[in-house]
């Protein structure tokens, strides 16, 4: 499909005048009004569990939202897009990845952003539970490359009731984005995503000290540390860079057989060039990619408007699917 070059984004508000504060303003200043879930527990294959946030219209079609790194349902652009889509008469289902909905999850992997055994079965368990005809994936972050990385994997296998997908902000190349956090300019998020991170991993070491040694997080320099020390043995990789490789999108994202909008902004502060694959994307019979000058990483906001952009872009490319 075409790489979409113009994007319809008209531009931050004039405050947000760079990228850092087009991502960190929306996140701490954002308040979305009107939402009320009705959370259901959903037990694993494994005997674990993920919590599950509904908003049910009675509606035949279903909008599933993934969240980023750290984030949850109740994250600002999580609650927009559900705001936007009840709106339109539409279900909702937010789900929490493993230990992000408030309580610590019972095994000892956590989640990553390459696991797409949880989201299978969150889709498996929402389609036994209402008729749906119609299911649309929308991620963002981790959550997006999540996406993008089930639908790539299963490919003619995906579920025919899966019409559409759309991943904003998504960092679907993960050896760069990586070495991204550990410059200067990015240390912020880094620093960030470590603070909420140590308060787990202190928990899986109380839990399995055979597996984690939390003496480690001292040792952490660059990011690939933490995936080297953490992500990986509690998750059941070599490495780092096994890692990487399993969690990348772009390295499924071939085989992706439902019409998927990518949105990555060119000025998204922890997103590299490479998460935005135009070669594999302009060659490819689903895949739209957009790239907005302006946004920064799951910003998107607009003035004068009580949704971002990112909201109207979803359900319009939804819309034009049908």
């Amino acid at each position: 499909m075409p790489v979409l070059h113009k994007s319809t984004y008209p531009g931050a508000p004039f405050y947000q005048f760079n990228a850092h504060l087009q991502t960190i303003l929306p996140a701490i200043t954002r308040r979305v009004s009107g939402i009320r879930y009705e959370r259901e527990r959903l037990t694993l294959s494994d005997g674990d569990f993920v919590d599950l946030d509904w908003i049910d219209k009675g509606s035949k079609k279903m909008v599933l939202l993934s969240h980023g790194l750290e984030g949850n349902s109740d994250r600002h652009y999580i609650r927009g897009m559900a705001k936007m889509f009840m709106s339109q008469g539409w279900d909702v289902l937010a789900w929490n990845c493993r230990s992000c909905s408030g309580e610590m999850n019972k095994a000892m992997r956590l989640y990553n952003h390459g696991e797409i055994g949880d989201i299978g079965e969150v889709i498996e368990h929402a389609l036994k539970t209402k008729n749906y005809e119609e299911i649309v994936l929308i991620g963002f972050s981790m959550g997006g490359n999540i996406n993008m990385k089930y639908l790539g994997t299963h490919g003619k296998n995906t579920p025919d009731v899966i019409k559409s997908a759309i991943a904003f902000s998504a960092p679907a190349d993960l050896v760069t984005s990586v070495k991204l956090l550990d410059q200067p300019e990015s240390k912020f998020y880094k620093r960030r995503f470590l603070k909420k991170l140590k308060v787990k991993i202190k928990a899986k070491a109380e839990k399995f000290p055979e597996t984690i040694d939390f003496n480690n997080f001292t040792k952490i320099g660059e990011w690939s540390d933490f995936d080297n020390y953490f992500t990986a043995p509690l998750n059941g990789f070599k490495n780092a860079d096994e890692f990487y490789q399993y969690g990348s999108a772009r390295n499924f994202m071939e085989g992706i057989q439902v019409p998927t909008l990518l949105v990555n902004a060119q000025n998204d502060p922890i997103l590299t060039p490479e998460c935005s694959p135009q070669d594999l994307c302009s060659k490819h019979q689903h895949i739209y990619l957009e790239t907005p000058e302006e946004g920064g990483h799951v910003g998107f906001t607009m003035s004068n408007s009580k949704y971002a952009w990112s909201e109207i872009r979803a359900l319009e490319f939804v819309q034009q699917q049908n």
